[in-house]
């Protein structure tokens, strides 16, 4: 990995997991807690393909896994974020580029549901039946509705920090809305015009420009 992917994801990450500990684990909301290291991961592994997202998961899980007040055995999300790392990497468009937020949804959605359902089951394997007591549908909905709410709010920031960070020429490209993964997530998402916003403030600059110069020349002219 480049040493600015490195000192960003590294960066991100160690945000993340403060929030998530010092904040949304202390909401008490019933079923699940939003996870937003996993939406960290997703977001990083979106950009930087499955290598890049195998390594960053593997090392926010286990950051996760040693950070209090952790109550279970180390390792165990590091396996289940570097999992979702990788697969979600290769979820990445190889030009960088959706027309909608129905893929990035679709896959933070997967990426919730297979996290719960990988981490209950590794956790099976080593004897710890707390999902069973909890409800495991009830951790896969809320888990699944949480981070899905929190996703736009997330992700489309993560995924254009991380590409500002690698010098990505599809982060300074048009701002049509859709062109962009991050930016065609907050169109289609959120409702939010951002190219064509852009576009309209362009046309408004050329008008007063034209209208200024028309202004000048007939000055002179008198």
């Amino acid at each position: 990995m480049k040493f600015n992917r490195i000192l960003l994801s590294a960066a991100l990450i160690v945000v993340a997991l403060v929030v998530q500990v010092s904040v949304l684990a202390r909401l008490q909301l019933p079923g699940a807690v939003p996870d937003l290291v996993l939406l960290t991961v997703v977001g990083l592994a979106l950009v930087y393909g499955h290598v890049s997202g195998a390594l960053i998961g593997f090392t926010a899980g286990l950051l996760a896994d040693l950070a209090p007040p952790a109550d279970h055995a180390a390792g165990r999300y590091a396996l289940v974020l570097c999992l979702v790392g990788y697969l979600v990497g290769l979820a990445r468009p190889e030009n960088g580029r959706l027309t909608s937020a129905a893929g990035p949804m679709a896959v933070v959605v997967a990426a919730a549901v297979g996290s719960t359902l990988l981490y209950a089951g590794v956790g099976a394997l080593v004897g710890d039946t707390a999902a069973r007591h909890v409800g495991l549908t009830s951790l896969l909905f809320t888990a699944a509705l949480y981070d899905l709410l929190l996703a736009p709010f997330t992700v489309p920031l993560i995924m254009a920090l991380a590409r500002r960070a690698d010098n990505d020429p599809l982060a300074d490209a048009g701002g049509g809305a859709g062109t962009d993964v991050a930016s065609g997530w907050l169109s289609s998402g959120t409702g939010l015009s951002i190219g064509a916003q852009r576009g309209g403030l362009r046309v408004k600059v050329a008008r007063n420009r034209a209208s200024r110069a028309g202004r000048i020349k007939g000055v002179k002219r008198l």
